[in-house]
């Protein structure tokens, strides 16, 4: 047993130290930059800090119900010695920073996000529900302002996989946490069921409307971006899997290769490209049959708020993932961002010394130091 413990020892030492390095390597790269005003940034790899503000869309927590820009989700379940996640997601959407000098768009797509918990909680000894948990059981995706026309707008053009529209956390309903265990959870092209009566851990970080955040990224124009509409959404683990899908890639090179993959949105989709067109206010006209009832127009301030919010021009600079930058994006500003990655690096100390101290006590045992 001792045996057993102290190689443990090693072993969790020696993560806690990989992870203390990975946290000091970012905490250097926070303070190594200083913060551009973001109406004086330029071309390049840039830091800034501000508020977050939405852009064309927010998501909604699975957990807490809160509206956000970026969310990580996750609730395991365990029974004596058994333990499994039961539900994980991560997802985010394009967002705005602002500073006291202005604002910029954020293509989170591919970005590295250094959040912590916002929920971290678990069942009760009878399986009641922990306070605070609202787990969602509508859209995850909603316009920024659900009560004006542009939002109506962003719901429309905005693609869903079959059965995204609803919360992944629809099937449990919104009902008493400790009757979890016995409803199985719909996830990954799969359903798990519960382990019976065992307790529930609920976590969730997210990034909201409001919050500080320091962003370090590529700034370039945004005609220069190679997929505008893809860069705007960031689901790690569908872009991960997306990237590595074979069929998906020769699909691409054959469409390229015969000329059929459309340039632009609006040759490939046509009036749905056009903001308002799906709820009968298009901001321009669209092209019909000559038979066809032509829509009203919106508005033109509803359609200068459209064209500012989807229209971007060509040379706005924008923040994302550069060829050979990353995009990282920390909760809060940059003092407190690198103050909480320098916490990290210490406790990865720990960890080596816990390393060091549970390889000699192995060494000891290995050697006979027991009889």
């Amino acid at each position: 047993m001792l045996v057993v413990l102290a190689a443990a020892g090693v072993i969790g030492g020696l993560v806690l130290l990989a992870r203390g390095l990975f946290a000091y390597v970012r905490s250097q790269r926070i303070s190594g930059i200083g913060s551009s005003p973001i109406a004086s940034i330029a071309a390049g790899e840039v830091r800034v800090s501000g508020v977050v503000e939405p852009d064309a869309l927010t998501l909604v927590s699975p957990l807490q119900s809160e509206p956000c820009v970026y969310f990580r989700s996750r609730v395991t379940e365990s029974a004596g010695r058994d333990s499994r996640t039961v539900f994980a997601e991560e997802r985010a959407v394009g967002f705005r920073v602002r500073d006291g000098s202005g604002s910029i768009r954020i293509f989170p797509r591919a970005a590295r996000w250094e959040v912590p918990k916002d929920f971290d909680e678990g069942t009760g000894l009878t399986g009641e529900a922990p306070i605070g948990l609202r787990m969602n059981d509508g859209p995850t995706v909603r316009g920024a302002a659900e009560d004006d026309r542009e939002a109506q707008i962003a719901a429309l053009l905005t693609v869903h996989p079959a059965a995204a529209s609803d919360s992944p956390l629809a099937t449990i309903g919104s009902g008493d946490a400790g009757d979890l265990p016995g409803i199985g959870i719909g996830f990954g092209g799969g359903t798990l069921g519960g382990l019976g009566g065992g307790s529930r851990r609920y976590v969730e970080a997210r990034i909201a409307p409001g919050d500080p955040v320091t962003v370090i990224g590529w700034a370039l124009p945004f005609g220069e971006l190679d997929d505008p509409s893809g860069a705007d959404l960031g689901n790690p683990s569908d872009a991960a899997a997306l990237a590595n899908d074979p069929d998906l890639a020769a699909t691409l090179a054959e469409a390229r290769a015969a000329g059929i993959l459309e340039s632009s949105p609006e040759e490939a989709w046509g009036n749905a490209a056009i903001p308002g067109f799906g709820i009968g206010r298009p901001v321009r006209p669209p092209e019909l049959d000559p038979g066809a009832a032509a829509p009203i127009l919106a508005d033109p301030e509803v359609a200068e708020r459209a064209e500012r919010r989807f229209e971007i021009p060509d040379d706005e600079l924008v923040l994302a993932v550069g060829s050979d930058v990353t995009l990282a994006i920390f909760d809060g500003e940059p003092g407190v961002a690198a103050g909480r990655e320098r916490q990290r690096f210490l406790v990865g100390i720990g960890g080596a010394l816990l390393a060091i101290a549970s390889a000699l006590t192995l060494a000891y045992l290995l050697n006979g130091g027991i009889s």
